[in-house]
């Protein structure tokens, strides 16, 4: 639970400490969708398929804390820092060092509490490394889809 609160307030403090893209709007929608979207996909993951879960094997209301508190700062960090209109091959290489970070903290992650609180069931780190890129992608594509409609709502 240390390593979890630890992280929490350095991510947050980060996020918004460094934001200079990111509009009020944005990250509302940010923080929304990704609360949304990790509920959906780790309910799955956690409680159809025991491929991981965070804590213990059962719904508890620490498990909340990493949905709703260290993953949306993340996904601000990634939007915020993303080079949209650079070339492909830095986007590519952009995600791919992120996604390396992520792995990074998730081996963190899996120490034993109070440093860590995420367990494997199934779940290999390789499927991270798998699915965290489609993840991102996907995350990227609402981040553009909303920008466009402001554009159109403004005009």
């Amino acid at each position: 639970m240390i390593g979890l609160l630890i992280a929490i307030f350095v991510f947050n403090f980060i996020a918004f400490k460094t934001n200079n893209r990111l509009t009020s709007n944005h990250i509302v929608h940010i923080w929304t969708f990704t609360i949304a979207f990790q509920t959906l996909f780790d309910m799955f993951m956690e409680f159809k398929f025991h491929g991981y879960w965070y804590f213990k094997k059962a719904i508890e209301w620490e498990g909340v804390l990493p949905h709703v508190l260290l993953v949306p700062p993340v996904n601000m960090m990634f939007l915020n820092w993303y080079p949209i209109k650079a070339k492909i091959s830095k986007r590519i290489v952009y995600i791919i060092l992120f996604v390396c970070a992520i792995l990074l903290y998730e081996l963190i992650t899996l120490l034993p509490e109070p440093w860590g609180y995420f367990h494997y069931g199934w779940w290999k780190l390789w499927h991270a490394a798998l699915i965290d890129p489609i993840l991102l992608l996907i995350l990227l594509c609402y981040y553009k889809w909303i920008g466009r409609i402001e554009r159109i709502r403004e005009t």
